[in-house]
């Protein structure tokens, strides 16, 4: 009878727990940004300013991301048509009948299309408020009654991506699964930030955010306290972009990364469609061969070898889309074994990413390479 009564309870209690985490609308959020917005009822048809967020309503709509999206800017194909084949795979049908709204460097989105559609909530990246409201987006979408929910995982990585989780999470009855995902972030960054609390010397850290990208004579793109550059610093590591960058991104040229001596010099890269491309390509369905090939190629830039940390074989690479992901922890995860090899000899990143994948959502397991150090 005990056993039974203890059974009983603990159903009871799970049942409450997971009925705490319900919405009840309406409801009345404060965005990343400060504002609120009122939701009469679940959204049941989303707008994605910015398609890196499919992998945020992975987390909530396991089942299927795509479920409510009716359309989006499908970003990743430009910067990562591996994922987009990988989600394709088993969303195909989906995907297909979502139109792409577009969203170029001036903050233009096919507005009538997104009218059109008759979204419940267009959810932003806070990065590209300006952009749409310069573009006359914001004002539109006003007049439509459609509102914009902004989430950032960009300006402030680290303090901005488990909150905006949790925000969507109300917004679309997701609480328990946002919240299962964010205790799981929170305890992987808590873990990393003991060890390098612990560490009294700050490396000095260069990162060159789409390394070769735009072909073998551009250098050195990198970011400030955002993007890679806040999750250097959330490692207790120095961020030499934030010495030289007045922005949020911007470019360092290479006499002034030469006179900062970096202990550490990490590459981003991913697959872009760029037929000057020299990156180093990660990702899904990246080999070892071709990823290491890549870094020769980066090495012969004019003047690249004389940068200290490439001297002394610190030269390593990682997923460039990490640094406005709601998977960034695993960009953390590498950077810390990257600037501290000695005190994260068992980190192991791409477990991470793969519990991330197999845990918190159903995309399909493949083979990739997310994080690399240079070999030769």
């Amino acid at each position: 009878m005990k056993i039974v009564n203890h059974l009983l309870s603990t159903i009871i209690i799970t049942f409450v727990s997971f009925s705490a985490l319900a919405t009840t609308y309406p409801v009345t959020l404060t965005d990343i940004d400060g504002q609120k917005i009122t939701l009469q009822q679940e959204p049941k048809r989303v707008v994605l300013q910015d398609g890196r967020d499919i992998l945020t309503l992975a987390l909530l709509d396991r089942n299927n991301p795509f479920n409510r999206v009716v359309a989006w800017n499908n970003n990743l194909k430009k910067t990562d048509p591996k994922t987009v084949e990988l989600l394709g795979q088993k969303w195909q049908a989906d995907m297909q009948e979502i139109p792409d709204m577009g969203f170029n460097d001036k903050g233009e989105v096919n507005t009538e299309l997104v009218i059109a559609q008759k979204p419940d909530v267009l959810i932003a990246q806070l990065r590209a408020k300006p952009a749409l409201e310069g573009s006359g987006v914001v004002s539109r979408l006003k007049e439509a009654n459609i509102p914009i929910l902004y989430i950032d995982t960009f300006l402030q990585p680290v303090k901005n991506t488990t909150a905006s989780i949790d925000i969507l999470g109300q917004a679309l009855n997701k609480e328990t699964e946002a919240k299962a995902y964010t205790d799981f972030y929170q305890s992987h960054l808590t873990a990393v930030q003991q060890t390098t609390a612990k560490i009294k010397q700050q490396p000095q850290v260069f990162i060159e955010a789409k390394a070769g990208a735009n072909g073998s004579d551009s250098c050195c793109f990198t970011h400030n306290n955002a993007g890679w550059g806040g999750m250097v610093q959330a490692t207790g590591a120095k961020n030499i972009g934030s010495q030289f960058l007045p922005g949020a991104s911007g470019t360092v040229s290479l006499e002034q990364v030469l006179t900062s001596k970096p202990d550490v010099y990490i590459v981003t890269g991913s697959r872009w469609i760029n037929k000057n491309s020299i990156a180093a390509p990660f990702g899904y369905g990246v080999t070892e061969k071709e990823n290491q090939s890549s870094f020769e190629r980066l090495e012969n830039r004019i003047g690249f070898n004389q940068i200290s940390a490439v001297k002394n074989g610190r030269l390593y690479g990682v997923y460039h889309n990490f640094y406005n992901h709601p998977y960034n922890i695993v960009g953390i995860e590498y950077l810390a074994k990257f600037i501290y090899p000695e005190q994260f000899t068992t980190l192991k990143p791409e477990d991470t990413y793969n519990q991330i994948i197999t845990t918190f959502t159903t995309i399909p397991v493949a083979d990739a390479i997310w994080g690399s150090q240079a070999k030769h």
